[in-house]
């Protein structure tokens, strides 16, 4: 059998997807249940980590763990990816040693140069193009708190980013219709959005994107490796922060999600994120439960 790579959302079909969160919401069960599962006894998962983050690396060693398996965190000073040893020797090696790659970098070309010459599953947990980890955490957390987000309507407000463009193909792979409200220079990848044009288009202001939808979603004005770049984004982004009056023109019942970490009083205020209906700390947890299900089904 092919190995099955997670590179982008697109690598999985739309029953798969479906059929993924259901596994995650189980699973969770099963874990607050105290139940043990170790689907992956004797597996080993390899962490590559050129960009930090706490909530990759909890999340994925806690969910190898709890399947009987091991996660091996390797920092920039502990491979030779992309530093003098070619990628493709990198992946080779690594494939024969391990059974599934977890890698968390800046260009997305490197990710895919190596997952072309792994041998086992390889892991996006966030590029600069995509972070499709993180869409699987959020759809999980929809579908606990309003069910099937068929034809609901989402709104992105701010950098038209990795988060952005997997949220780009999650409206057309979950069948909702998003709308992205970017600056003008921060705008998303054209070509990620016209295959997705049925399902997510850009709107000319936040209040416009937000207006009744069902999900308001944000991201950090300023990612790793763009804090030269702070106070001409603080600039640009001053009146896309997601606050209270914003969220007023959302639906009633509207949900609020952000990746995390948030700087509040840039793009989120303090009375959104903190108010009851944010739902980021569920979100946060189902990173775990939604990539347990994912490394269940890329090694069982």
């Amino acid at each position: 059998m092919a190995v099955r790579h997670f590179l982008t959302l697109n690598d999985l079909s739309r029953d798969e997807l479906r059929a993924l969160i259901q596994r995650a919401i189980e699973l969770k069960r099963m874990q607050h249940r105290g139940e043990i599962y170790q689907p992956l006894k004797n597996k080993v998962l390899g962490m590559v980590f050129e960009k930090s983050s706490t909530r990759t690396r909890v999340s994925f060693e806690a969910g190898m763990a709890q399947f009987g398996g091991h996660a091996i965190f390797l920092s920039p000073r502990d491979t030779q990816l992309g530093r003098g040893e070619p990628i493709e020797d990198s992946a080779r090696v690594m494939s024969r040693m391990l059974d599934a790659i977890m890698i968390r970098t800046f260009e997305h070309e490197k990710i895919e140069r190596f997952a072309e010459f792994s041998g086992v599953p390889v892991i996006n947990a966030l590029t600069d193009r995509f972070h499709p980890c993180q869409l699987l955490a959020d759809m999980q957390t929809w579908v606990e708190h309003r069910g099937d987000m068929t034809g609901k309507t989402a709104a992105w407000i701010g950098d038209g980013n990795n988060m952005c463009h997997s949220y780009i193909n999650a409206a057309r792979l979950f069948d909702f219709q998003l709308r992205i409200a970017v600056p003008e220079g921060y705008l998303p990848d054209a070509a990620i959005l016209a295959i997705s044009e049925d399902h997510a288009h850009l709107c000319a202001t936040p209040a416009v994107a937000v207006a009744g939808a069902d999900l308001v979603v944000t991201d950090v004005w300023s990612s790793m490796g763009q804090e030269e770049e702070q106070a001409a984004r603080e600039k640009a982004f001053a009146d896309y922060q997601v606050d209270a009056e914003l969220m007023t023109q959302a639906a009633p019942d509207a949900l609020f999600m952000h990746c995390l970490p948030a700087h509040r009083g840039e793009e989120v205020s303090a009375v959104v994120i903190d108010g009851p209906q944010s739902v980021v700390w569920d979100e946060a947890e189902n990173r775990l439960h939604s990539q347990k299900a994912l490394l269940e089904f890329l090694l069982s």
